[in-house]
């Protein structure tokens, strides 16, 4: 079924927690939505799916968060971390909001074990989350600061990320969705997407094709011999 884009969803910044009735009917719902998914198409085709932005914001409304708001990005990926497990879906959350987003080496770790990883493996994907965080933090600088990283991966070690960054100045977020398989550089247009109805009209990307030169004389410049500029 084709998807047609038919609005616009503002992803202002609210408070608050989703009530624990709606959480507990969608965490069922996700599970058994991400469980047919899988059955029919596989773990890559559904991390695939979430890193879709346009996907992504209907299957939080489908799961009945219908909010416009940044909560949907949270709230839709703590549900999947609870819904998904190792052993049914073949598909882990790892990391999570503020503090829990922290964890995620830990949870990679976990997974791995889970899914009997080899050690490099699991070094591999830290090393890929930390890549991805350090991107949309410094890499990119329009005024958003991540608060949310989720890292998921798979049995078949395919990743995705579904992270988000929040603006004190005007209160509003920006999702940054990543998809392993679409990952040909960390520094040159890594993205699957980038979500925000907030265009800036002064930012820094320097992972645009446009900066390649920018990136090389940064990396020159870092390389250069230091002066003392004291006297």
């Amino acid at each position: 079924m084709d998807m047609y884009r038919t609005g616009v969803a503002n992803l202002p910044l609210h408070g608050g927690k989703a009530p624990s009735w709606l959480t507990g009917r969608m965490r069922r719902m996700a599970k058994e939505i991400a469980g047919i998914i899988i059955e029919e198409q596989g773990t890559a085709r559904f991390i695939e799916r979430l890193s879709d932005p346009y996907w992504f914001q209907v299957f939080g409304c489908v799961l009945a968060y219908d909010w416009h708001s940044s909560g949907v990005t949270t709230v839709v990926t703590g549900i999947l971390k609870g819904a998904l497990t190792s052993e049914e879906h073949g598909v882990v959350v790892c990391g999570g909001k503020g503090k829990t987003s922290r964890k995620t080496p830990s949870d990679i770790a976990a997974a791995g074990e889970k899914f009997g990883f080899s050690e490099q493996a699991v070094k591999s994907f830290t090393y890929n989350s930390r890549m991805v965080a350090k991107v949309d933090n410094t890499a990119i600088q329009a005024g958003y600061q991540l608060y949310h990283h989720a890292f998921l991966v798979t049995r078949d070690e395919k990743w995705a990320v579904i992270q988000q960054g929040m603006s004190g100045e005007d209160r509003s977020a920006r999702r940054y969705h990543w998809l392993s398989e679409n990952v040909q550089s960390f520094v040159e247009e890594p993205h699957n997407a980038i979500a925000c109805n907030v265009k800036r009209e002064r930012a820094l990307n320097m992972v645009a094709r446009a900066s390649e030169e920018a990136r090389r004389t940064s990396v020159d410049l870092a390389k250069g011999p230091t002066k003392n500029s004291c006297v």
